[in-house]
């Protein structure tokens, strides 16, 4: 049974280590980093650097409490994550929400390059196939996965598992371009956009908020780039009118985010990931939107663990009927949810942690260490 290190967000004294970084500095005491991590061993921190106009990621200062601690045992940690726009525009937003070299105390790159297409084909499973993990995460050998809890377009609900897999993999590839990226992961297969003339009020949403500027509208008729689009489905959740749409399938979804997850996990040795689950600021949505809304449930506090799996399940068990933050999205429901995630998305999202274990990433069983008992 696997150890999950909990600090919770209320503080009970006005002092510094009663603070949220201060609980995540006991946190990452307690769990033993000279055992994870080699001195002067290269160590991806990795993270969602947000969108512009969507703020509530990972705070840089948790971001900078991990540096500091593995510099404290000597290890050489870089802030990382793949490209979801265009790859200088994607390091501008990281720098106006605040995360750079100076805030977070380590080199802030882009783990598959530029244009977000270096990366390696490795096997997944056989919803995916082959997929296209990010060089650097690729590469380096050791890694600690900082996700900020939220909902998802698709997946219903974006942990640990959805920062691995969707973070991990690359938006697109050389050769075989979206479908061995992180598109064939939104769509598993030869998804296209669908586009109802009769609904659509020409808003133009949908081509302000496409990340590649692949939809355009001429004379009033909607058109996309298919070769140029990653699938990331968010001109989909912007229409007003219901009047795009791309078909996918929740359940193969699920299982397949857990393929990728383990496709990434597995090109690292044993013992060299952490996981740190941010349950703050809790959104309605993934932090690649261009807009941040008031969270949805309360802050919960910071959980740690080396199972991908009893992380993900405690993450849930914690958030499963808490009640609805008012005046956030739940209020148009009239009835308090026992489950507001999936209330937002209708997805299945706990079939992506049954499908985690079932690939052997961790356990569901888990014991939940609160950090009043250090």
């Amino acid at each position: 049974m696997s150890k999950v290190y909990f600090a919770p967000a209320r503080i009970k004294k006005w002092k510094y280590a009663d603070s949220m970084p201060g609980k995540l500095e006991k946190l990452l005491n307690e769990i033993n980093l000279l055992s994870f991590f080699e001195k002067d061993e290269w160590t991806a921190v990795k993270t969602h650097f947000g969108s512009e106009g969507a703020h509530r990621i990972v705070r840089p200062i948790f971001l900078r409490k991990v540096v500091d601690a593995l510099k404290g045992v000597s290890a050489k940690p870089f802030v990382t994550d793949t490209v979801r726009i265009k790859g200088l525009d994607y390091l501008e937003v990281a720098n106006q929400n605040g995360i750079n070299h100076l805030s977070v105390g380590a080199p802030v790159v882009l783990a598959d390059g530029l244009y977000g297409n270096d990366n390696i084909m490795v096997r997944a499973g056989d919803i995916l196939g082959e997929i296209a993990i990010a060089s650097v995460i690729h590469d380096v050998p050791a890694m600690f996965v900082c996700s900020h809890v939220k909902g998802h377009i698709q997946a219903g609900y974006g942990g640990a598992i959805k920062n691995v897999a969707m973070g991990g993999i690359s938006s697109s590839h050389r050769k075989c371009g979206w479908k061995c990226g992180r598109g064939a992961l939104h769509t598993i297969g030869e998804g296209k956009l669908i586009w109802d003339e009769a609904k659509c009020e020409l808003c133009y949403q949908c081509e302000e908020i496409c990340p590649l500027e692949c939809i355009k509208f001429e004379n009033e008729l909607f058109a996309y780039s298919e070769d140029k689009c990653w699938r990331c489905g968010r001109c989909t959740r912007v229409c007003p009118a219901g009047a795009l749409a791309m078909p996918g399938d929740d359940e193969r979804f699920m299982h397949a985010l857990a393929e990728a997850a383990k496709a990434v996990i597995g090109t690292f040795q044993p013992g060299k990931i952490i996981y740190i689950n941010f349950l703050t600021e809790i959104q309605p949505e993934c932090d690649c939107m261009p807009s941040a809304d008031v969270p949805v449930i309360q802050d919960q506090g910071i959980l740690v663990s080396d199972d991908i799996v009893s992380i993900e399940q405690a993450t849930v068990d914690m958030l499963s009927n808490k009640k609805p933050l008012p005046q956030s999205a739940m209020d148009e429901y009239q009835s308090e949810p026992d489950d507001i995630l999936f209330c937002l998305s209708r997805k299945p999202y706990k079939l992506q942690i049954d499908a985690a274990e079932r690939l052997g990433l961790g356990s569901k069983q888990y014991k939940l260490v609160e950090i009043q008992e250090f």
